[in-house]
């Protein structure tokens, strides 16, 4: 059974840090681009930051300097490191996988950020 599941959200004040973790299971993880999206209440979900299989990252503008993606593949995990929080930040924080002909969501983890 394929299993990618989320931890480590909740909620922290304006300027804190969380990681998250996904977890994946059931596939081949280091065939897998992995990515971070993150959908707000009214908006659409949106690009938060991706590491390929190479560990090549890209990230969101909005982002940039602040998260930091990374993977470990010996244990099947992406993490996103979210430091400088602000409550535009708040979302639901989806992990994406994707390879060739797959492509597989989390089931997403809520990270409310209060000013």
């Amino acid at each position: 059974q394929v299993q990618f599941v989320e931890s480590g959200g909740g909620s922290v004040q304006f300027g804190g840090s969380l990681r998250l973790s996904c977890a994946a299971s059931g596939v081949a993880f280091s065939d897998f681009a992995m990515g971070w999206y993150r959908q707000a209440p009214g908006n659409q979900r949106e690009l938060v930051a991706t590491i390929d299989k190479r560990g090549r990252t890209n990230y969101a503008d909005s982002v940039k300097g602040r998260f930091t993606i990374s993977r470990d593949n010996g244990k099947n995990i992406v993490y996103l490191q979210m430091n400088s929080l602000t409550p535009e930040d708040t979302a639901v924080y989806f992990c994406h996988a994707a390879s060739l002909n797959r492509n597989y969501w989390g089931q997403g983890t809520q990270v409310t950020v209060s000013s």
